[in-house]
């Protein structure tokens, strides 16, 4: 299949920095992106599409995430993260059923391709089922049986954890033509003990995966880490091997100068959460620093129910403006800077390096935004409008290795009504 979209602007990357193209063509041969220019290709394409208006900007890329929480959306609120976690969210996530944990992933999905992401990470349970819906229905993801145990004497063995995943990365990473990764998740310090990190770190290694845990998300969580191990939960971590492998790390909001030392050191990527953060009182990470450092920042929403949307466009507006107000200094990050944090520093985190930039070459991960939106008018600076003015709800057409998953409200790959009908009947036995 090939496709050309044409009379379009382009937001293209050239070495590294974001180029927009004004009344431009982008061509698509099978998965790939083979033309961008403002020059017409000579080469015939078996589709022409025109996409005058519309704006051209790669896939967001959504680092870290719980999608089925999208049941429990506007749960909780205004709780500490602890009573939320142990007093709200956990006590109905036991009552749910491989159906429910389908319909509130199949809901998540639904919001993340409206509002223009085609990669996400996702540390949920059933990620086998997760695996089966997403091939069909056409993103990109990351999944894992993700690590935990309350019993500070339980072997490794007996956990089982790790051999299910070790069984779910051989035979489901890289599947659906690569879309489908299998990553090896432990959910936290405070809810896994170290012969468990210890062993399923070194399955990782064994399987050359990627691991990917919470750090530091609270002071409550830091400080109790300090206390019963002497040493920081990234120190934690880092001591039992999971560094040995390529990391991302979510939150990060209470790491100190040695744990960023570390992150550096060891090519460890901070996912920043910056709506979770804020809305759970944990504080602000700090990003402006280990941006300094060298160390990659990528960026995520977290669940639906700490958020409470999935929506990445108000993760990149948070990410630019609570750090210049925290920090009384306007210059600090810039509009290019966060952007990066959603597309190309998001690829590198994930070990996707075909995606998260619009280059001949790479894959054509693409979004589409109504740029006839009064919001979006005038154009002066097009990296500084996606950041400081685009919404979510301003994605008209989103993309994945060039088939079009969502286009002006419809899903072309998921049954939107029959998701809604599911989340209706586990909300209303949930609930």
């Amino acid at each position: 299949m090939s496709l050309l979209l044409k009379n379009c602007d382009i937001l293209k990357t050239e070495n590294n920095e974001f180029i927009t193209l004004k009344n431009a063509y982008l061509g698509i041969e099978g998965s790939v992106i083979d033309w961008i220019s403002t020059e017409k290709p000579e080469k015939k394409y078996g589709e022409e599409k025109d996409m005058s208006g519309k704006l051209l900007m790669p896939g967001l890329i959504n680092c870290h995430g719980h999608t089925a929480m999208t049941l429990l959306r506007g749960s909780g609120s205004d709780l500490n993260l602890q009573d939320w976690l142990y007093d709200c969210m956990i006590p109905v996530e036991d009552r749910m059923t491989l159906s429910d944990i389908h319909a509130g992933r199949a809901l998540a999905m639904m919001e993340m391709l409206a509002t223009g992401t085609t990669t996400f990470s996702d540390m949920y349970m059933e990620p086998e089922d997760a695996v089966h819906f997403c091939a069909e229905a056409g993103m990109k993801a990351h999944f894992s049986r993700v690590m935990q145990s309350f019993d500070p004497h339980e072997s490794y063995e007996d956990n089982g954890r790790g051999a299910v995943n070790n069984m779910l990365f051989e035979k489901y990473n890289n599947s659906s033509d690569g879309r489908i990764r299998i990553d090896y998740m432990v959910h936290a310090e405070y809810t896994c003990n170290e012969e468990m990190v210890r062993r399923y770190a070194a399955d990782c290694k064994a399987h050359g995966a990627l691991f990917h845990t919470h750090i530091s998300e609270t002071k409550k969580e830091h400080d109790e880490c300090l206390e019963k191990h002497r040493k920081t939960p990234l120190k934690w971590f880092y001591d039992l091997g999971a560094f040995e492998n390529p990391s991302y790390v979510a939150h990060c909001v209470w790491v100190n100068e040695d744990d960023m030392d570390i992150m550096r050191d060891n090519g460890v990527t901070c996912v920043h959460n910056p709506s979770s953060n804020m809305k759970l009182g944990s504080g602000f990470a700090p990003i402006p620093h280990m941006l300094r450092m060298g160390i990659n920042v990528a960026l995520g929403t977290d669940g639906a129910a700490s958020n409470n949307n999935l929506n990445m466009f108000e993760e990149m507006h948070l990410a630019s403006v609570i750090h210049n107000g925290f920090h009384l200094d306007s210059t600090i990050m810039k509009a290019p800077d966060i952007l990066k944090m959603a597309t190309i520093n998001g690829a590198k985190a994930l070990g996707r390096p075909d995606t998260g930039s619009l280059e001949t070459g790479k894959k054509a991960d693409i979004i589409a935004l109504d740029m006839s939106r009064p919001h979006l008018y005038p154009d002066h600076d097009t990296t500084a409008l996606i950041v400081y003015s685009a919404q979510g709800s301003d994605v008209c057409m989103t993309m994945v290795d060039g088939k079009i998953l969502y286009e002006n409200g419809r899903f072309l790959t998921i049954d939107a009504d029959d998701v809604r009908r599911q989340v209706k009947e586990s909300i209303t036995r949930l609930y």
